[in-house]
């Protein structure tokens, strides 16, 4: 009999009401919740600097205030990363939630993720957070001594679907086939609505409507079966699946600290309506060294918009940006213009016939980033180009955050599960490692040879995109063995940057994937220094895929 573990949070924000409809919507094992990102852990890291005993998701503690005696009542466990910061502290307001609703209720926590105290020792700097992303192994433990409830920090979002699988069943640390098959589902629902249909590239084939969260139905070896409660929304396909297995990711090895699992090695197959089968993942030890996400108050930033509306844009655009930045009495570390070109010939609305010039500014000085900006940028109202205005008028400079990653070993790292007993166990570091590798790249398809047309790329192929820091992520698949075979010995890496121009002067690596048809392409640098530091129009890169998948080319007939 599978373990049916589902998924009901992919970040903190989601859905409030996925707690409730997975418990009542059919069986479930485990619940998981999702709800950490290098975004959030700026956020909760900013909160924990007004009050050291916040730093976690409070969302998912109101979840539970509503859904706590519904799971106990159902028999449903929970594992969620919603401890942020502050694992203790959402632990301890766990129990006093239960106390208060009379619940029989045990809590466990896993700690030992933050690494800030210790952030200079490491050779980590003087970041606002310093977070190492743990292994499933505390998450067992915890479960393993009766745990209702495990609250972890940074745990890898995967973990919180190996733990569950792995206590179900048992595995030890060497069963690196049936851990890399949980990490492989774990990876798949822990964007929750992106596996059941949400952000998908061929959402019109598809009723979407709300679309359920997701579920994993993992076997004693690994395996499993990806789906949702019936009656809910989307769809679970195989081509939603792949959406999901290609994001965020790199090549073939995906690393974590507990396995390596090789994505090369998937098989997927439907398996009826709202069911996908994924088999045949082979895992590998771990890597020695674990992934530490740093935050870090990277100065302050400010923006404003103009409307350049009608006849000579270019001549427009060149003056107020000429007259903005002569204005400034001292000038920001960072100015940063973009224009876009929305504006129609001959519009049947002023909206149509406007276009929009984006300004940014970066400084360490908030005075500088702020009013200097902001009281320029005003000041060219009444004598500037015909036509002035702006979307929003500056205001005062808000600060940003600067995300890196870093390594350290594992052996420096403590792994610690809190059992609901308050007992503390070390959680050993793994005992065999092998250093990641790349693999050999695959051979390609014979080359379609068929006849062609000049059409998007997206009418043959599907995308997801995404950002790993200052890097984007864009994984392209196709959906029939000609069109792979056509994608294969196309989209190279040049063609690649002809087709996104804001790529070509920046490093393209391409991934290989033959089993999932696909093909995964990391651009490195495109998303400056991360996400909350605003560097481009779509800061996340989660818009790529779909520009890439507009762009004209000639493509199977």
């Amino acid at each position: 009999m599978s373990v049916r573990i589902g998924n009901a949070s992919g970040f903190y924000g989601d859905r409030f009401s996925a707690v409730r409809q997975m418990l009542t919507g059919g069986p479930l094992d485990y619940l998981t919740g999702d709800y950490l990102a290098e975004l959030t852990m700026l956020i909760l890291g900013r909160d924990r600097l007004k009050d050291a005993h916040r730093g976690y998701a409070r969302t998912f503690l109101r979840q539970l205030e509503e859904n706590l005696g519904l799971a106990k009542e159902k028999g449903v466990r929970i594992v969620t990363n919603a401890g942020g910061l502050n694992p203790a502290g959402l632990a301890g307001a766990i129990r006093d939630l239960a106390s208060r609703l009379g619940l029989d209720v045990a809590v466990a926590q896993v700690e030992g993720d933050d690494l800030l105290p210790r952030a200079a020792e490491l050779g980590l700097g003087n970041p606002l957070t310093a977070n190492a992303y743990l292994g499933a192994w505390g998450i067992v433990e915890c479960l393993n001594a009766g745990a209702d409830v495990v609250v972890t920090g940074r745990v890898t979002d995967a973990s919180l679907v190996v733990g569950p699988a792995a206590a179900h069943y048992g595995w030890g640390r060497g069963d690196y086939d049936a851990l890399a098959g949980a990490v492989v589902a774990g990876h798949v629902v822990e964007c929750g609505a992106q596996a059941t249909g949400g952000n998908y590239a061929f959402f019109t084939e598809h009723e979407l409507g709300a679309p359920g969260f997701p579920i994993a139905e993992i076997d004693a070896d690994g395996s499993s079966v990806i789906t949702k409660h019936p009656g809910t929304g989307g769809a679970v396909t195989t081509g939603t699946v792949t959406a999901q297995l290609l994001y965020e990711i790199t090549g073939a090895r995906y690393p974590g600290p507990d396995v390596t699992a090789r994505f090369d090695s998937v098989a997927l197959h439907q398996d009826g309506q709202d069911r996908v089968r994924i088999t045949g993942a082979r895992g590998e030890p771990p890597p020695s060294a674990v992934k530490v996400a740093l935050n870090r108050l990277g100065g302050f930033r400010n923006e404003t918009t103009f409307v350049l509306t009608g006849l000579d844009i270019d001549a427009k655009a060149a003056l107020v940006r000429e007259q903005l930045e002569a204005a400034l009495s001292v000038r920001p570390t960072e100015i940063r213009w973009t224009l876009a070109r929305t504006e129609h010939e001959d519009a049947d609305t002023e909206q149509r016939a406007s276009a929009l010039l984006h300004c940014a500014v970066k400084d360490a000085d908030p005075q500088v980033a702020g009013r200097a900006f902001s009281g320029a940028a005003i000041e060219l109202a009444l004598a500037s180009y015909p036509g002035f205005h702006v979307t929003a008028p500056p205001s005062d400079a808000s600060p940003y955050g600067v995300y890196t990653a870093s390594f350290v070993d594992a052996k420096a790292v403590p792994h610690i599960a809190v059992l609901p007993d308050g007992t503390r166990v070390d959680i050993a570091p793994p005992g065999e490692t092998v250093e990641l590798s790349d693999v050999d790249e695959p051979a390609l398809p014979e080359p379609f040879r068929g006849a062609t047309k000049r059409a998007p790329l997206g009418t043959v192929a599907g995308a997801r995109s995404g950002d790993k820091g200052g890097d984007a992520n864009l994984g392209v698949w196709a959906r029939s063995e000609d069109s792979w075979r056509w994608l294969a010995n196309t989209l190279t890496v040049e063609t690649f940057q002809r087709l996104l121009p804001e790529t070509a002067p920046l490093p393209v690596r391409r991934h290989v994937l033959p089993n999932l048809r696909a093909l995964n392409f990391v651009v490195t640098g495109l998303l400056g220094q991360g996400v909350a530091a605003q560097a481009r129009f779509d800061p996340q890169a989660k818009a790529l895929g779909e520009w890439l998948r507009s762009r004209y080319l000639e493509v199977p007939a």
